[in-house]
């Protein structure tokens, strides 16, 4: 699931929307229909997903039934977010990207 994650959040970094676009779920593909419509969704409304300054995995825990991948992130701004990636698996056995929810995580004070 990381290597996913890790492979989409590298093809936001190089704007290979195709790329991005191969590693969501075939709901997600279904709902945006092509590779630029869902890369502009992403560079509009998720911009530390599109270009994080850093990035760290938890592991992962259920929801429900579902399989959701926790990931930290910092954006240009250094503010702190967490993105949750529900994971669903294929029928061929990979995994692929069902959504992500993101959560501004409140400034730690030193």
């Amino acid at each position: 699931m990381r290597e996913v994650i890790e492979a989409q959040l590298d093809a936001f970094k190089r704007d290979d929307a195709a790329r991005a676009f191969s590693y969501a779920a075939p709901g997600i593909r279904a709902a945006f229909g092509t590779a630029e419509k869902f890369m502009a969704m992403v560079r509009e409304q998720y911009a530390v997903v599109y270009r994080p300054r850093s990035v760290s995995f938890d592991a992962p825990m259920l929801a429900g039934a579902e399989l959701v991948q926790p990931v930290h992130m910092t954006d240009a701004e250094g503010r702190a977010w967490v993105a949750l990636y529900p994971m669903e698996k294929q029928p061929d056995g990979s995994w692929r990207i069902n959504g992500c929810q993101l959560a501004r995580l409140a400034a730690r004070e030193t």
